[in-house]
């Protein structure tokens, strides 16, 4: 496409100026939407630096035209951008789409597929939809893409993402997709970084664009990464690539969260219905918002640091909610440890999994037949940041390393800038 000047060397060195110019100066804004909120973080990657300039948010949003323009606002008066035009991207970390993962631009074909999974994912597909759609009218220059959380898992094995339902269920999607694979994609890369894998961490941080064929060496780098928060996954990870996620078809599944059930047997829904007379719709909602730790606890709390004091009060459904997760965590990690064939580290992260020294304590409990055995005082002492916590004398390294959801995005959202 012509650039309007007459000697085409100096079009051509003047776009490449241009996009040079542009890649120097990149900086990424990350916006995190729920239902209510907007959080977001501005990270620049100029000059091949990685800087988090600036990170805010909102609550109790009921109008979200007016928060993306506070925001904005913010940015500019803390002095990180002079205008909407030094956002190199929007980054969102998107959760699902009918026949869509990876990172995308996001355009009407991605938000139509996203929609078409709106069911799957109630309570986040809707909201991004509609916060997706409302940046692009406030920042219409500017690329915004989208880092499923699906994609992390594009590369599991087949055998490992897979229902036994018959083809057409299938067809329809019917599978398991896996989730919070920006949080276990950061996992992968940094535990391989401190366990001395650099061509692990390479691998994995260039696996969106090779799709994982970035050369490793023996042996294989084994990591069960385990995301413990208000919503809960475990993945097991071989060589930087995971080979699969507790979370399956929806978030509705695997561990037990705040308040989503987590695993359930496909009759209980049905049988729920017909014997409780309540709606195929109030059911899906109890689902959602009364069970997990909330229903375990008897309607207590669906914040693990209540339910934990309650329980050491003697509170029999509060120490019940706590048993139910503990075990579901360990059965989950134990699944990826014969995976595996073992492990190299266990790493703890998000809300859980980084504060709660108890609840580490508890999943690894009497492992030390498998070369798993913490250290007490190490892990006491761990709390938000990064640490060993695992004995001198076990086989199985065991972290605790913050995640960096929103860094993840933009890392990809760069890289795909960078790629086209």
């Amino acid at each position: 496409m012509s650039l309007g000047f007459a000697n085409p060397v100096l079009e051509l060195a003047l776009w490449f100026c241009r996009t040079e110019s542009r890649f120097a100066v990149m900086k990424i804004l990350v916006a995190n939407i729920g239902s209510t909120s907007l959080k977001w973080r501005l990270f620049d990657f100029s000059n091949n630096a990685e800087t988090l300039l600036h990170k805010g948010g909102f609550e109790r949003v009921t109008d979200y035209p007016q928060a993306i323009a506070e925001c904005l606002a913010e940015l500019k008066k803390a002095g990180v951008i002079a205008g909407e035009q030094d956002l190199a991207a929007v980054g969102f970390k998107t959760v699902i789409a009918k026949g869509i993962t990876g990172c995308v631009r996001l355009d009407d074909r991605v938000l139509a597929a996203m929609e078409a999974y709106n069911g799957l994912a109630p309570a986040h597909n809707p909201p991004y939809i509609t916060g997706i759609r409302l940046f692009a009218q406030r920042v219409p220059g500017v690329p915004l893409i989208g880092l499923f959380e699906t994609a992390f898992y594009q590369f599991a094995p087949e055998a490992m993402m897979r229902y036994a339902v018959p083809d057409s269920w299938v067809d329809i999607g019917v599978r398991r997709w896996g989730f919070h694979g920006a949080s276990h994609k950061f996992i992968a890369e940094r535990s391989a970084q401190l366990l001395g894998r650099a061509d692990v961490a390479a691998r994995t941080a260039n696996l969106y664009i090779n799709g994982g064929t970035s050369p490793v060496e023996n042996p294989p780098l084994r990591v069960i990464s385990c995301h413990l928060g208000g919503s809960s996954s475990i993945s097991g990870i071989r060589n930087g690539i995971a080979i699969g996620n507790s979370l399956g078809m929806s978030p509705q599944s695997g561990l037990p969260h705040n308040n989503r059930v987590g695993d359930l047997d496909a009759e209980a829904l049905p049988y729920a219905v017909k014997t409780l007379g309540i709606s195929l719709d109030e059911a899906q909602r109890q689902f959602a918002k009364e069970g997990g730790l909330k229903g375990l606890s008897g309607g207590l709390s669906n914040d693990i640091r209540d339910i934990q004091e309650a329980a050491t009060r003697g509170n029999a459904k509060a120490k019940l909610a706590i048993d139910v997760f503990v075990s579901e965590a360990r059965r989950w990690i134990g699944g990826y440890f014969f995976q595996l064939n073992g492990a190299d580290a266990i790493v703890f992260t998000a809300g859980i999994g980084e504060n709660r020294a108890e609840l580490r304590a508890a999943i690894c409990a009497d492992l030390d037949q498998l070369g798993i055995v913490l250290d007490p005082e190490r892990n006491q002492a761990a709390r938000a940041t990064e640490a060993v916590i695992s004995a001198a004398n076990s086989r199985v390294q065991v972290l605790v390393i913050p995640t960096n959801e929103e860094l993840v995005v933009a890392r990809e959202a760069k890289r795909l800038l960078q790629k086209n």
